[in-house]
C-alpha cells in the first residue's frame, strides 16, 4: 500500500487557497474571508496552523477547521461523518459543525473544511450547571437519533463492555500505580466482582453513542455552556454509559452523572458509567505516567458522588 504523503503547512496552505478560488464566485455560502485576506497577493497563503501536534487537523483563519483523513479507514469514517452530522442536527441542542467544502487532498485520502464553533475546550473552561443542563440535552437528543438511518449509514453497532473484565485489568494497572504513588488500589475495591455483573448493560439499551466527548470534542464558552460537541467520526450504536464515561472524564463524574439523570438515565446506568470511566483512567495512566492529561482525567473520574451510596439496584431500573 502506498505511504501517504505527510501533511505540510505549504501543502494545506495550497489545498486551502484552491478552495478559497472555488468558493470565492459564491460568497453566500461561507466563504472563509478572514483566511482569504491572507492570500489576495498569492503568495504568503492562508493562514494555516495545526490544531495540535498531529498534521491531520488544522486551524484555517479563525472561523474554519481542516480535517485530513490520514488512511483509508479514516476516509470511510469521515465521509459517513458527513452525513451522520446532519442526522443528528436535529435532535442536539448544542451546535454540530457544518462542512462548507470536501473532496480528496491525496488519491483515496479525505478532506473536508467545517466551521468552526465558536468557544474554547473543557480543558479550557468548567462547564457550569447551565452548561450541565447542556450536556443533558445533548444525551437526550442521542437517544432519540434513530438508529435504524444511523445504522443505514455505516454507523457500526458494537456491543457494551464487560465491566468484570475491565475491574480485573485496572486492578492490575492499580497495582502499578500504587507503586509508583500515583494511586491507592484499595480504592478499588469499591467495585466488587458482583456489583460489576450486577453494572452490566441491559438488553435492549443501546442508542447512538458519540464515543468520544473528551474535552477537546466539547466546545465550552468562557461562562460553562456548552455550545457544541465535534469530531463524530468514532460514534457507534451501543451502550449509552459509555458517553457518560466519557463525561466524567472530561467534566468530572459529578457533573457527568447530573447530566445523565437530568435526561433521563437511572442509577444503573449512571453508575456503570462511573465505573467505565474509572477503571479506563487507571489503565490509561498506567500505560503512561508522564501524561498530565491523564493524570487529571483520573482525578476527575474518581471526584465521590451521592449516587455512590446506592447499595442495591432493583433488576428493573433503567
Amino acid at each position: 500500500m502506498t505511504q501517504a504523503p505527510t501533511p505540510t503547512a505549504d501543502t494545506v496552505r495550497a489545498l486551502v487557497r484552491s478552495l478559497l478560488k472555488d468558493t470565492s464566485k459564491d460568497t453566500s455560502k461561507g466563504t472563509p474571508k478572514d483566511a482569504s485576506k491572507a492570500s489576495e497577493n498569492g503568495t504568503a497563503g492562508p493562514d494555516v496552523r495545526p490544531v495540535a501536534d498531529g498534521h491531520s487537523t488544522w486551524w484555517v483563519g479563525s472561523r474554519h477547521v481542516l480535517r485530513l483523513a490520514p488512511d483509508r479507514e479514516a476516509t470511510v469514517r469521515r465521509r459517513r461523518e458527513l452525513r451522520l452530522r446532519d442526522l443528528v442536527r436535529p435532535h442536539v441542542p448544542v451546535a454540530v459543525p457544518t462542512s462548507v467544502a470536501q473532496g480528496e487532498w491525496a488519491p483515496g485520502l479525505a478532506y473536508t473544511l467545517d466551521t468552526k464553533v465558536a468557544g474554547g475546550s473543557a480543558e479550557e473552561h468548567d462547564v457550569s450547571a447551565v452548561g450541565e443542563a447542556d450536556l443533558a440535552g445533548l444525551l437526550t437528543g442521542l437517544r432519540e437519533v434513530p438508529l435504524r438511518q444511523a445504522e443505514a449509514l455505516g454507523v457500526p453497532r458494537v456491543a457494551p463492555r464487560s465491566l468484570e473484565a475491565l475491574r480485573r485489568e485496572a486492578g492490575r494497572a492499580a497495582e502499578l500505580l500504587g507503586a509508583a504513588d500515583e494511586f491507592d488500589p484499595v480504592r478499588l475495591q469499591q467495585l466488587t466482582s458482583a456489583a460489576a455483573v450486577q453494572l452490566a448493560a441491559q438488553a435492549g439499551s443501546a442508542v447512538l453513542v458519540h464515543h468520544g466527548l473528551t474535552g477537546e470534542h466539547l466546545v465550552v464558552s468562557a461562562d460553562g455552556r456548552v455550545r457544541g460537541v465535534v469530531d463524530w467520526t468514532d460514534a457507534v450504536v451501543g451502550d449509552p454509559a459509555e458517553d457518560i464515561a466519557g463525561l466524567a472524564l472530561a467534566v468530572g463524574s459529578p457533573a457527568a452523572v447530573r447530566a445523565a439523570t437530568l435526561a433521563g438515565y437511572g442509577a444503573r446506568p449512571c453508575l456503570r458509567g462511573l465505573w467505565l470511566a474509572r477503571c479506563d483512567s487507571v489503565i490509561q495512566l498506567a500505560g503512561n505516567l508522564d501524561d498530565a492529561l491523564l493524570r487529571v482525567r483520573l482525578r476527575r473520574a474518581w471526584e465521590a458522588i451521592l449516587l455512590e451510596r446506592v447499595t442495591e439496584l432493583r433488576g428493573d431500573e433503567i
